[in-house]
Order: structure tokens, then sequence, then C-alpha cells
């Protein structure tokens, strides 16, 4: 079959790779249709090289259809229309159990003392072939794969893989009281769709900070009100004008360890990749190598008594944090991968009835897989007012 396959920083290749199989009785093999492009697949291009080999399989926002089943799955069939999110989730233990699907006890990396293990998202989270490729090999076929109508275009339903569940429930972790406001760092794919399931929940005011021309117009046209992260002359200052003075109730970091305007640790980032990978992944184990200027303004511009949600990938172990001004403004701090299961319930409805969230077309850009390598270097350098890309393998 055609995978995306990584190679070394900023390389990545439509390789033929062999077909996956059943390899335990709860496996299906799931003929993929749409495969997204996804904010965090950018720091697998760029920053972590050292947790990656060559010939790795990315991806993990897939959709397709079921082409084989194993023995022991009996909630699907050969022909159905699935959705996989994209924590590898057991659904049954503790912690599935509890809505923490993004800490499956079945699935937890404890080589690496982390959570649940990604589809395509490094040995850190179980190095397992994601779905940027022609065919996905999904356990758990009777609990993970989220079977969708057939019928309705692929659009409708390919962002419950991960761009949904991650908005819905960086909204839902910031919390805005009735009558409130919300602000959102970065308007990628994840920031455009948290002011819109903002908006949907019916936040008061929504606000959107970016440095890219075409996404704050994209926000603009949905009603959001836009702040231009470089023009702007005192964006903290245009802020709190908007609300009463005070800052926003709720901050979202959409952004993560990529933010522009921190040149140190941009320059640490670089320094990983000139590293040997084992030198390179104790720097990141153990250093502060994340870009933290989205989050610093989050915190400067939060409300006293506030919430910041992170929905933003970071990376570093020794990130240095103004703990003094979160204490004194009595911040509240959440974050975590998207537990997408746990939020299926809510979703599933608004994309099957109506299109609430403009999903069919959020989409900037559709292209077969074979331009993958060149789309990943469109979305990096934010090129060509890309928001959002799907591929048709």
């Amino acid at each position: 079959m055609k995978a995306l396959t990584w190679h070394g920083k900023a390389d990545v290749r439509v390789d033929t790779v062999p077909d996956p199989v059943i390899r335990d009785p709860a496996d299906v093999i799931v003929k993929v249709t749409t495969t997204g492009l996804c904010g965090s697949d950018l720091h697998l291009y760029q920053v972590f090289g050292p947790f990656l080999e060559a010939g790795d399989i990315l991806g993990h926002e897939p959709m397709g259809i079921v082409q084989e089943t194993g023995p022991e799955v009996t909630a699907l069939r050969p022909g159905d229309r699935v959705v996989v999110p994209f924590n590898v989730s057991c659904g049954t233990c503790f912690m599935c159990a509890r809505g923490l699907h993004s800490q499956c006890e079945t699935t937890q990396v404890h080589e690496h003392g982390k959570g649940a293990s990604l589809f395509g998202y490094t040995k850190l989270y179980g190095q397992v072939p994601g779905g940027q490729a022609e065919y996905l090999r999904v356990p758990f076929g009777d609990t993970l794969p989220v079977k969708v109508p057939d019928g309705p275009p692929d659009d409708r339903f390919v962002y419950l893989s991960d761009v949904l569940p991650t908005a819905w429930q960086a909204v839902r972790y910031a919390d805005v009281p009735a009558g409130g406001s919300l602000a959102v760092l970065g308007l990628g794919p994840i920031g455009d769709m948290c002011t819109r399931v903002a908006a949907h929940l019916g936040v008061d005011t929504v606000i959107g900070i970016d440095l890219v021309p075409e996404r704050l117009d994209r926000a603009r046209r949905h009603g959001v009100h836009v702040f231009d992260a470089e023009r702007d002359d005192d964006v903290v200052a245009a802020v709190r004008d908007l609300t009463d003075g005070r800052g926003p109730d709720a901050v979202i970091d959409a952004v993560g360890l990529e933010a522009h305007g921190a040149p140190l640790a941009a320059g640490a980032q670089k320094l990983t990749g000139l590293l040997p990978d084992p030198l390179a992944a104790l720097l990141m184990k153990r250093a502060g190598v994340d870009r933290l200027s989205a989050l610093y303004l989050a915190i400067e511009l939060v409300r006293r008594g506030g919430t910041i949600s992170l929905a933003g990938v970071y990376g570093g172990m020794a990130d240095p944090l103004p703990l003094l001004t979160l204490f004194d403004k009595q911040i509240q701090l959440r974050m975590g991968q998207a537990n997408v299961l746990r939020w299926m319930d809510d979703l599933l409805p608004l994309v099957c009835d109506g299109d609430p969230l403009g999903v069919e077309d959020f989409a900037t850009h559709r292209l077969p897989l074979d331009q993958a390598p060149a789309a990943y270097e469109m979305f990096q350098k934010k090129q060509d007012g890309a928001v959002k890309v799907l591929f048709t393998p």
C-alpha cells in the first residue's frame, strides 16, 4: 500500500509499504477514504525527530470503510463506515470508564512514562502506524472505531477523529461562565474550531488572536472578534477594552510548542535537530525546548480567577513558568490530549443533523496522498491560506 512515512527533519515521503494484517482477534482493517493533516503532525515534521525512525507511518485523523474484521469483533462488519479516534484506547479499563481515553491503562507507554498510545505519533506514544495511508490496522474493533452513517460526505465525519473532540474539550475545559468571554490564541484548525464550538455553546464574546491574515479573515467571517498579534499595537490592552477592563474569563492556547516570538526556544529546537538522536532525545526529555510565548500571552490576558485551557501540544520537561503570576492571579489551568470517545455522544448528532459548526467547508485543501510531502511544507509555512488539509489515499 501507499503510506506517508517519516525520513528525517522536514523529510516525509509517500512510500510503498506492506499492507497491515489482523494481528489480534479484536482487530479490524480499515480502507482509508479520507485522512487529515494535523498541526501536531508538524511537530513530527520539525521537532520530534529523536523519537521517530525512518519509515514510521504518520497521521492520526483517518476514516474509511471496514475491509476485514478479526474473529472476536461483533460490532462491525466489512463495508461499515467508521471514524478512527486518534487515541488508541480500549474503552473498558479504569481510565476509559471515567472518560479519560487519552490515559487508557491498556495502551499506556510505560517505557516512556506516557499515557495512551496514539496513531502515527512517535516512540513516546507507542510508535503505532498511522492513518495517512491506504489501509490502517485498528485494535479494539468493538470499542474504538466509531460507526457513522452512509451517505453524507467524509467531511461531515472525519473531524470526529481529532479536530472536533479536541476543540470541544478545550472549550469545555475553559468553563466560560454564562454571559462570559473567551479568547483563543492561534486560529489554525483547532483554534478556528474552538471559536465555532464556543459560539455554538453560547459564549457571548469570542475573541481570536493570530498573525496570519487569511486565518483572521476566516474567523472574522464567523463572527469572531479578531486581533492581529503582530500588527495590532497592544493586543492585551485591546482585549481588555473588549472585556470590561479585566481580560477574558478564559483563554484557550491552541498554539503549543512552536509559537512565534520565542527566539531562545526556537534555537533550542534547532539544536535538537543537529545533535545525534540519543543526545537530542535527552535534551528534549530534560530541558525546556518549548516556545512559550503563546502560553505567556494567555497568562497575561486571562482575567484574575479565570481559566486557561491548553489545547496546543507542548513537549519540554523543564519549561519555565511564571508560577508567582499564576498563583497571584488565581488562574486555573486545564490541559491534556483530547479524550475522543468521551465527547462522541455530544458531537455525533452535530455532524449528522445539520451542520452548525461548518464542517463541510472547513477544509481549505483536499489533495491526493501523493501530494502529502508538498502539503506538509505548505502547511508548515502557512502558505496558500492553508488551515485544514485532507488527503484522499
